[in-house]
């Protein structure tokens, strides 16, 4: 028997597809400065990808798990009741072959990267195994169950609040100056000014302005804790929103609590060092948690309209009081880390979906409120 998936499904395979496009392009052309032209011109010579020398290790490994989800992503997109599986897994990996040829000649233009025709061979295989992932759980009709699933747990969500909801975690893989502080978007803005209004003479007074709006008092407690309550609440609303069933939106907060304390344990270790995996649970994050757990019990009965308008009171107190988080000199050194090696291309993007994602769910929620009305 074979099952078809539907419109939601496309949907949501769609929306987490373009946001794995984006973490390919990022990680591929990383860091985004000082690129120049080749020293051997000649769009002929551009376009040959030389055969280094194979060195086994992270690199083949990354590239062959960089492009597995995007095959299959990109072969669920295309899935449809008129479209059959096997072109579908086609049409994928052909995309996926035409990214990766066109980030590896790309990188010719940024130093410090080396294109090379055996990391153009590790994506393709990358997504030739993840189509044929896909194909095959097409065909057992895993698609159609999932999307039946996704139907029933947020029937009034959609793709929309499942993509969001799977950001959440990667959002909190990168540190932030507060326990689930995201949104501190603030900091880079004031950079990126600074360095516009540099030099120029008539933008003195914003220049002077822009320094001195910078926070150098550590934060309290209170706001710790706020901070911490209002980080942990918001996945929770938003939730509540896209689910309309009692039982399922307790199942949803405990599965939010659980996917915090995974993130987090991670970024820790990645951060610190197994030893110290557990050095994010202080005070403040433990008493944040069982509050939030106090308060989602008191509104799990709450209709979605109103939880939808508390999503926004929510997520508004969130971005401003991460922006009277300080500039800790401590906290700049711990994301050496980050900085360094392995995940010199990961981390920013953790960082850029940490920053972003509370105004992504402002946006949807207004969205959602607007067409309510």
């Amino acid at each position: 028997m074979r099952y078809h998936t539907g419109h939601g499904q496309r949907s949501l395979a769609s929306w987490l597809a373009w946001v794995w496009l984006l973490l390919i392009v990022y990680a591929s052309l990383y860091p985004f400065t000082g690129w120049r032209l080749p020293a051997a011109g000649g769009w002929v010579v551009w376009l040959h990808l030389p055969w280094t020398r194979w060195i086994p290790g992270f690199d083949p490994a990354s590239n062959l798990l960089g492009y597995l989800p995007l095959g299959f992503l990109l072969c669920q997109a295309g899935l449809s009741g008129s479209v059959p599986s096997w072109r579908a897994a086609i049409v994928s990996v052909m995309a996926a072959l035409a990214l990766s040829f066109g980030m590896e000649v790309t990188q010719q233009f940024v130093p410090g990267r080396v294109p090379s025709a055996q990391d153009w061979l590790m994506n393709t295989c990358g997504a030739v195994l993840g189509a044929t992932l896909a194909w095959t759980i097409d065909r057992l009709g895993w698609t159609a169950r999932w999307r039946w699933t996704l139907d029933r747990w947020l029937e009034q969500g959609g793709s929309g609040a499942a993509t969001l909801l799977l950001l959440w975690p990667v959002a909190l893989l990168f540190p932030s100056p507060l326990p689930f502080g995201l949104g501190q978007i603030g900091g880079r803005l004031r950079d990126v000014a600074l360095g516009w209004f540099d030099g120029v003479p008539w933008a003195e007074p914003m220049t002077q302005w822009l320094q001195s709006a910078e926070v150098s008092e550590p934060a309290s407690v209170g706001v710790e804790l706020a901070v911490a309550v209002l980080g942990l609440l918001a996945p929770c609303l938003l939730a509540f929103v896209a689910s309309a069933s009692v039982w399922r939106r307790a199942c949803l907060v405990l599965g939010a609590l659980a996917m915090a304390t995974c993130a987090m344990t991670l970024s820790t270790v990645l951060n610190f060092g197994p030893e110290h995996a557990l050095a994010w649970r202080t005070p403040a994050v433990t008493t944040a948690m069982l509050i939030v757990t106090a308060m989602s019990t008191l509104l799990i009965w709450i209709g979605p309209r109103v939880v939808n308008g508390l999503a926004l009171v929510a997520l508004t107190g969130l971005v401003v009081l991460v922006h009277l988080a300080p500039s800790d000199p401590y906290f700049a050194q711990s994301l050496q880390a980050w900085e360094q090696g392995t995940f010199i291309r990961f981390h920013g993007l953790a960082q850029w979906v940490g920053w972003l994602w509370p105004y992504a769910v402002i946006a949807w929620l207004l969205a959602r409120a607007g067409q309510a009305r």
